[in-house]
Formats: structure tokens, C-alpha cells, sequence
């Protein structure tokens, strides 16, 4: 089942969610920022994307350069501070069984559909 972490007010979020209603696939939509994942939630999106929690935030959001730039977290600590500021969470989020991608740029979603 294909599942789509999503941010309406996101366009490249926008562009994902397209290339999923074009693909002729089924799809689950996740509205992260109303159903914020658990951490455990984000524990396994990380593992499928095979990549760290740093990795997973949107560094440039003014929330993360105030509260959290230059300092030193733990892993633990980076998904504590997306789970309190889900907009932090890069978008979209793409999973497709023990697969996955961040849909940046969204043409990285048609990869996983293949």
C-alpha cells in the first residue's frame, strides 16, 4: 500500500500528491501536520528511507533556526523536535511496502512507482 505524507500548503507536496492521482495507484493520504506521526511512526519512516532523523528536517524552517540550529541532538532529540514542530518534517514522504523516498524533487515518487 502506498502511503503519502502530505502538506496541502506544500506545492512540491502538491506535485507529489499529482503523480500519485495520475498513476492509476491506491494510495493512503497521512496529513502530517493535523496527524502528527509518533515516534515510533517516524522511526520506521526513517528506517525505510535508510536515512537519519537530521536528514528528515527542513533545516531551512525558521522554527529549526531559532530553536535548534548549532546545537547537538541525539537522535531521540531531532524526532522529539519533529514531532513537537511537525512542519520541520521534509515533504512529501513517499512509502510503498519496505520502500521509500522523499519527494524532493517530486520526480524521485515516479522512481518508486516503477
Amino acid at each position: 500500500m502506498l502511503k503519502i505524507y502530505h502538506n496541502p500548503r506544500c506545492g512540491k507536496s502538491r506535485e507529489g500528491l499529482a503523480i500519485l492521482e495520475n498513476s492509476g495507484h491506491k494510495f493512503e493520504i497521512i496529513k502530517y501536520l493535523e496527524e502528527v506521526p509518533t515516534k515510533k511512526e517516524l522511526e520506521t519512516i526513517l528506517k525505510t528511507l535508510g536515512i537519519s532523523p537530521l536528514q528528515l528536517v527542513r533545516t531551512n524552517e525558521a522554527i529549526w533556526k531559532e530553536k535548534f540550529k548549532g546545537k547537538s541532538m541525539t537522535n531521540d532529540e531531532v524526532i522529539a523536535a519533529m514531532i513537537e514542530f511537525p512542519k520541520l518534517i521534509e515533504r512529501p514522504i513517499v512509502i510503498r511496502d519496505n520502500n521509500g523516498v522523499v519527494g524532493r524533487p517530486p520526480e524521485k515518487i515516479k522512481e518508486l512507482l516503477n
